[in-house]
């Protein structure tokens, strides 16, 4: 239990780094005039986010408190999927610190633009259009291994996805249409 608790505490830290590193940043990119165009799905997004890893990391402790092996679709318990979930997290995190680095004041969990300043291409974005979503999509799978979270990871992780489908495409169309309009001026 003690494990599957301190990996929860970890967890939620960083959500709270970002969090304020997140707020920060939109307080000065409004302030240097960003635009949030209306329709995101941000409230689903970010309550269905919020929402995973709680579950996630109560089912965990839960099971680890009654000594209750997690039931994974594959037959595999124990410390190798809390190891490998660790791994996948890790590795998610370091995709998002990158996307967060190579936007550096411009990252925020809301989809802003500044007027007539083009779209970064660098970093992770000169591969993939979406590498912070990826990265998302990485650290809830992850964390469901590791909180051998059998029943709240897929409900979760299905959830979120529905949420983060809305989100990328709004996203793609709003980045579109900015874009457009730097080509333009």
């Amino acid at each position: 239990m003690n494990t599957r608790l301190f990996l929860f505490s970890f967890v939620v830290g960083l959500m709270l780094a970002e969090a304020r590193l997140s707020a920060r940043n939109t307080r000065e990119l409004r302030r240097r005039g960003a635009v949030e165009p209306p329709g995101d799905a941000y409230a689903a997004l970010s309550i269905t986010y919020i929402l995973a890893f709680l579950a996630m990391g109560v089912e965990g402790i839960w099971r680890a408190r009654l000594n209750m092996p997690a039931a994974v679709a594959s037959g595999g318990t124990g410390p190798a999927w809390i190891a490998s979930g660790v791994l996948l997290f890790v590795a998610s995190k370091g995709l998002k610190y990158w996307a967060i680095r190579t936007l550096g004041d411009r990252w925020s969990f809301r989809v802003l633009t500044l007027p007539g300043i083009p779209l970064v291409t660098t970093g992770p974005y000169r591969y993939v259009a979406h590498p912070n979503y990826m990265a998302v999509a990485g650290e809830l799978t992850g964390a469901a291994m590791m909180f051998g979270a059998s029943v709240s990871g897929p409900i979760s992780i299905a959830l979120f996805g529905l949420a983060l489908w809305a989100r990328v495409r709004f996203e793609t169309r709003v980045l579109r249409a900015a874009q457009a309009r730097v080509r333009t001026s």
